[in-house]
């Protein structure tokens, strides 16, 4: 398999689960500001339709290698943050898993940070 084909996947398997979430959220806002505002954060309201454009948009910049690097620098910020925020806490094992999967999405989307979203992308084809 070539290394554009396997950028692609790599792509693909990082975007999948920040669009599902969004959409996700979509289907209800109110339960998910409510869940945003049990673990402290302020002004849970807005910051639920930040999160839902943050998760769709930037994961379908993702997917599609459009303004990958911007796109994977806001999302390694958005699993730090949201790793500390929402999981860290080590004596549940549940949550020490999500912690450590959101500190791996992070070094992932640093990577392709990076080195970029490889051949098979709309940066690539905009830079002719």
């Amino acid at each position: 398999m070539s290394q554009a084909a396997i950028v692609l996947i790599g792509r693909i398997l990082l975007s999948i689960i920040f669009i599902m979430a969004g959409l996700g959220k979509l289907g209800d806002p109110t339960g998910n500001a409510a869940y945003f505002a049990s673990v402290g954060l302020p002004m849970a309201s807005l910051l639920v339709w930040l999160v839902i454009a943050l998760e769709v948009l930037a994961g379908i910049a993702i997917l599609i290698g459009f303004m990958t690097a911007p796109a994977a620098y806001l999302l390694a910020l958005f699993c730090i943050a949201s790793a500390v925020v929402a999981h860290f806490d080590f004596g549940d094992q549940v949550e020490m898993i999500m912690f450590m999967k959101n500190l791996a999405m992070a070094g992932g989307f640093l990577v392709l940070a990076a080195n970029g979203p490889g051949s098979i992308s709309v940066d690539a084809r905009r830079a002719g």
